[in-house]
């Protein structure tokens, strides 16, 4: 069987727009790629944590970031400060999810939080929103 970061995208848009997912869980994670893999146009990277995330940005300029609040090491909301603080990522879009969003620090930051459950529906149409 294919691994699902292997599977042809049968859209290429040009030039190829990126989605970083970070979540830990691997049944949610693997979810969310096969979804993004197969219902967008956009490529979809995974990694199961905010270092990885962090080391995936060194060589790759995500266009969405997609993120669980609950990481180990470091939640969503410190990730997404230390993207924005140290690798110019101002205008990228970010998604949070978690069934415990912290709504004062997603308002703050101007996120758009997703709270788990969600339907895979509201979330594709939340990522059309979000990439120009």
């Amino acid at each position: 069987m294919q691994s699902l970061q292997q599977q042809p995208n049968t859209h290429n848009p040009s030039p190829e727009k990126i989605i970083l997912v970070v979540e830990d869980d691997d049944s949610i994670g693997s979810m969310l790629l096969e979804a993004l893999s197969q219902e967008t146009p956009y490529k979809p990277v995974w990694v199961s944590d905010g270092f990885q995330a962090l080391q995936a940005v060194r060589s790759t300029k995500p266009d969405l970031f997609i993120t669980d609040y609950r990481l180990p090491n470091m939640n969503g909301i410190e990730l997404y400060d230390r993207l924005r603080g140290t690798h110019n990522f101002d205008n990228t879009p970010a998604i949070i999810m978690s069934a415990y969003l912290p709504e004062d620090e997603v308002r703050k930051r101007r996120l758009i939080g997703l709270n788990k459950p969600f339907e895979i529906d509201e979330f594709l149409e939340t990522i059309e929103k979000l990439i120009p």
